[in-house]
């Protein structure tokens, strides 16, 4: 069990040890082996780990590293706004240039359509198309399969789950080229492929690979040493085991190994959607990046009205249909990351962005209260609506506001 508080920002002590206390009843249960938090507000940081990195493994610790899968999302738009603010991309602009595997796209005349019983896309698929999940490709949230484009999305190898593409990059763009797009650019938000694609495109245009486009651009800058698409041998003490729940036995059981599984050596695809490990730190310093307006310290990274951008809702309500599994009523999308629309709950502030991760991580800032929380577990989401562990953080890191 680690602790540690720094600064003064309105948080109350009090209030923050019922946070402890809560989110190691949820260790004691059993529902995850250990998780880190990290709430920050007005330059004060409460960071907390608790529990174990593994069942029968060492102590969780502040600097634990994790997959953070959909949270890579964010990183993934705000590198392809650092293109935009340099006029090497533009929001409107067709990517056929770069991704001519998309270009003359053919669109399903309905969504239980024949896979070749299609019409001509209306218009190219643009930047903006990719960063709010509008480009006509991505998981079509309908439980179990019942569509024709369903079985070829699966046979494409772009499933949804918990196990991502891993396909080299101009292998896995062949394979989007084969699939007709579901709706016309524009037309809806589909969850997932956009930032799939938009780390290939941020590659292409920058002419090195995405990893290190990511490294000089953002993490080096940021001073997130432990943030990366894998783990180096020297770093595996700290990386913890991920954990999916046994539905015959209700038991955890191991679902990626430190040593052995997909991230202890480099990807043949580096993911731009779900790519990313990191630790508390790391992310919190991306976070503040971002709450404060594309700048850490003496580094900017993006121009305030990028972030602003990135942060203010995309979608129309046509555009959100068929999303309400993700969505709901209150969320909207930004460019790479959702958006609070209304004020529901105590957490739910209008403005606050961010987004979660489906191997058990959460990630959002709140303009409003400029505050940041980071909650990191190792245990799989059972499905889209948030764990029990996911809505106590929240509550918790609101609760304690104290001023």
């Amino acid at each position: 069990m680690e602790r540690i508080m720094t600064g003064n920002g309105g948080l109350s002590k009090t209030r923050l040890g019922r946070m402890h206390d809560i989110m190691a009843r949820h260790v004691e249960s059993g529902e995850v082996p250990g998780l880190v938090t990290l709430v920050s507000r007005d330059g004060e940081i409460h960071a907390d780990a608790i529990g174990k990195l593994a069942i029968d493994g060492a102590p969780m610790r502040r600097d634990s590293i994790l997959r953070i899968t959909s949270m890579t999302k964010p990183v993934t738009a705000a590198a392809a706004m650092m293109l935009v603010e340099e006029c090497k991309l533009r929001l409107d602009d067709p990517v056929d240039r770069w991704l001519p595997e998309l270009a003359d796209r053919k669109v399903l005349r309905a969504i239980d359509a024949a896979v070749d019983d299609t019409v001509p896309a209306k218009r190219a698929i643009t930047l903006r198309d990719l960063m709010t999940f509008r480009l006509g490709l991505g998981m079509i949230p309908v439980f179990p399969d019942r569509y024709p484009i369903q079985k070829a999305i699966a046979e494409a190898g772009f499933a949804p789950g918990p196990v991502f593409p891993s396909f080299p990059p101009d292998e896995l763009m062949r394979r989007y080229g084969t699939l007709p797009l579901v709706y016309q650019p524009g037309e809806r938000w589909l969850y997932n492929s956009g930032t799939e694609i938009l780390g290939v495109l941020i590659a292409r245009v920058a002419g090195m690979s995405f990893a290190k486009f990511l490294h000089e651009r953002i993490f080096a800058p940021l001073g997130m040493r432990d943030t990366a698409f894998f783990v180096p041998q020297e770093k595996l003490g700290r990386f913890a085991t991920a954990y999916t729940r046994d539905h015959a036995s209700s038991a955890l059981k191991v679902f990626d190994d430190p040593a052995t599984g997909k991230f202890a050596q480099p990807p043949v695809f580096e993911n731009g959607s779900a790519g990313l490990v990191s630790t508390a730190d790391d992310l919190n310093a991306f976070a503040q990046m971002m709450l404060n307006g594309g700048r850490l310290g003496s580094e900017r990274i993006l121009s305030r009205p990028s972030v602003e951008l990135m942060t203010t809702d995309q979608l129309t309500p046509e555009q959100k249909q068929g999303s309400e599994l993700l969505l709901g009523d209150n969320l909207g999308w930004g460019l790479g990351l959702s958006v609070f629309m209304g004020r529901d709950d105590l957490c739910n502030v209008p403005g606050r962005f961010g987004w979660d991760g489906g191997y058990g991580t959460s990630w959002y800032s709140d303009p409003k209260e400029n505050l940041t929380g980071i909650l990191l577990t190792q245990r799989m989401m059972d499905s889209p609506q948030p764990p029990a562990v996911f809505k106590d953080f929240w509550t918790c890191a609101y609760q304690a506001i104290d001023d």
